[in-house]
C-alpha cells in the first residue's frame, strides 16, 4: 500500500516539496540525500510513503519513518534532516472547521483527561488511513474528479485519524479553550510580531495564562521558551535573506528585529556555526552544487 502511495506521488510532484491543485494538499520527494534545512511548519499531518525523516525543534526531536505520520499542531520553527532517501511524503493541512464539524457529527468531545500537549507527534498509519491518503493523491489523476471528491475524501482521512492514536490530541486540538489551542494562538501571535519586542508578559496575556503556566506549556509544546522561539524565526528568516538577497548582515539583522548587529552575528553563529556572511557563502555554494533543499515542509 505504501508503494502505491510513493508512486502517486512520484507521479505528481512539481519538484522537491510543491502545492497540488487538491486543497491542503503538497507532495514532497526528495531522491539525493540534504543537509539539513531550516523549515516553518504550520499545522499539517506529514504521511511518509517511503524513507525517514527527522525534525529538531529546540530540545525535542522526533523520528517519522515509511508507514508512519508526524502531526505538528502549531506553527513551529524546525531542522529537518532526511535520515533515508529515497524520501517521499504527503502533507495535509488541517481544516479546523471540517474537523470540528465532524466531530459534532459524530458526538464526540475531548477525552476526560486531555492528552500532554506536543507540538508534534508521531504514530503508525493504519492501512485504512494510507488507502485514502493515497486516494487524495491520485485525484491529481484525474483532475475533473477533484471538486467534486476532495472534500469527501479529506472528510474521509479526518474520520480515520479520529479512528487512529492521533485522535485524544486531534479532538484537544479543536477545542476552543484546550491548551493545545491557546499554544497554537500564542506562536501564531508570536509568527505575526516575530520583528517586534515582545514581553513575557505580553505572551502570557495572549494565552491567557501566568507567565510560569506560560513557560511551562510553550516549552512542552516547542521545546524551547518563548523568547528563544522567537529568535529562532528571527535567525531563520535572517538565513533565508542572506542567501536570497544582496543585502549586507547589518541591514538583514534590522530588518528581522535585532536592534544590535554584533547581537545578531553573536546568536547567528552561536545556531549556524558560522559568521553570517560566511555562512551565506556556503549556503549558496551548497545550491549550487547539491540538490535543492525542500522548499516546502518535508
Amino acid at each position: 500500500m505504501l508503494d502505491r502511495l510513493a508512486a502517486a506521488i512520484d507521479r505528481h510532484f512539481g519538484g522537491v516539496g510543491s502545492a497540488t491543485a487538491v486543497p491542503r494538499l503538497t507532495l514532497v520527494a526528495v531522491d539525493q540525500p540534504i543537509e539539513p534545512t531550516d523549515q516553518l511548519y504550520d499545522p499539517m499531518i506529514c504521511f511518509v510513503a517511503d524513507g525517514t525523516k527527522r525534525t529538531t525543534a529546540g530540545e525535542l526531536r522526533h523520528v517519522a519513518h515509511a508507514g508512519e505520520m508526524l502531526f505538528t499542531t502549531i506553527d513551529l520553527p524546525v531542522t529537518v534532516e532526511l535520515d533515508k532517501v529515497p524520501y517521499r511524503s504527503a502533507v495535509v493541512r488541517l481544516d479546523s472547521q471540517a474537523l470540528t464539524e465532524l466531530l459534532v457529527e459524530l458526538h464526540e468531545t475531548g477525552p476526560a483527561t486531555p492528552p500532554a500537549v506536543a507540538g508534534q507527534v508521531t504514530a503508525p498509519m493504519t492501512p485504512e488511513l494510507v488507502d485514502a491518503v493515497t486516494r487524495y493523491v491520485q485525484l491529481l489523476d484525474t483532475p475533473d474528479d477533484i471538486r467534486p471528491l476532495a472534500a469527501r475524501i479529506e472528510s474521509e482521512i479526518l474520520y480515520r485519524l479520529l479512528r487512529s492514536s492521533l485522535a485524544p490530541i486531534l479532538r484537544e486540538w479543536s477545542l476552543a479553550d484546550s491548551t493545545t489551542t491557546r499554544m497554537r494562538e500564542v506562536t501564531r501571535w508570536i509568527c505575526a510580531r516575530y520583528t517586534e519586542p515582545l514581553s513575557i508578559d505580553e505572551i502570557a496575556a495572549v494565552a491567557r495564562m501566568s507567565p510560569a503556566s506560560l513557560h511551562r506549556h510553550f516549552k512542552a509544546t516547542t521545546g524551547m521558551s518563548p523568547l528563544k522561539y522567537q529568535k529562532h524565526l528571527r535567525l531563520q528568516e535572517a538565513r533565508r535573506l542572506l542567501v536570497a538577497g544582496d543585502a549586507s548582515a547589518a541591514q538583514i539583522a534590522q530588518a528581522v528585529g535585532y536592534a544590535s548587529a554584533t547581537q545578531f552575528n553573536r546568536e547567528y553563529r552561536s545556531t549556524y556555526g558560522l559568521p553570517p556572511g560566511q555562512d551565506a557563502v556556503r549556503l549558496r555554494a551548497r545550491l549550487t552544487h547539491t540538490p535543492t533543499a525542500p522548499t516546502q515542509p518535508a
